[in-house]
């Protein structure tokens, strides 16, 4: 990691330290989500922004809260999320990602963590892998991103699950089809497709 990114990425723990306990104080339910989710179960460090998921009812406040707190408000166009801003780190107050809206069940399959000296709740792998793969289109389409953060944390995903819930999108059953030729899923590469990348020997 260059020293630009080790500085984006110290920054987004910062505004992760500064959030977290502004928004226990306030009572309001929420979890870490996005890249930085999949940096807590031990995927690569994130150098863009902070996803904290809400619920829609808890947008308002969240992000009132934080601008009480010396945050800097910014309302985005789209009708999924509201941004606050740390410094210069953007906060995404997310409540509506495509395919995984934020209620009480999807808080409570998330899990405690520790991360930087503090406890909250991590968005379950499986509920952040299914908002970035429905969220995949001709527009949006950075597979070689998400290769990188599946393969680092592969064992840990219900595969099955990943797949009845996003199976039906053609660039999420593209993705997971890569993954499975690839080796990466539990599906396994088919065993010719693995003899053709292994070099022969002598």
């Amino acid at each position: 990691m260059g020293e630009m990114e080790a500085r984006s990425f110290d920054g987004i723990v910062e505004a992760l330290r500064a959030a977290v306990p502004v928004l226990h104080g306030a009572e309001i339910p929420f979890l870490l989500g996005g890249s930085m989710a999949v940096w807590a179960y031990g995927g690569p460090e994130p150098i863009n922004d902070l996803d904290l998921m809400v619920r829609p009812q808890d947008a308002e406040r969240a992000q009132q809260a934080l601008v009480d707190a010396g945050f800097r408000a910014e309302d985005p166009p789209e009708e999924w999320l509201l941004k606050a801003w740390h410094d210069d780190v953007l906060v995404d107050l997310i409540f509506g990602p495509r395919g995984v809206p934020i209620d009480d069940a999807v808080i409570a399959r998330g899990n405690e963590r520790s991360i930087a000296a503090i406890r909250l709740r991590v968005m379950a792998l499986e509920d952040v892998l299914t908002s970035k793969l429905l969220a995949l289109d001709e527009h949006q389409l950075d597979m070689a991103y998400l290769l990188q953060l599946v393969r680092a944390v592969r064992e840990q995903v219900d595969w099955d699950e990943v797949r009845r819930r996003t199976g039906d999108w053609p660039y999420a059953a593209a993705f997971l089809t890569l993954v499975d030729r690839l080796g990466i899923s539990d599906a396994g590469a088919p065993s010719d497709f693995r003899a053709r990348r292994e070099p022969a020997n002598g």
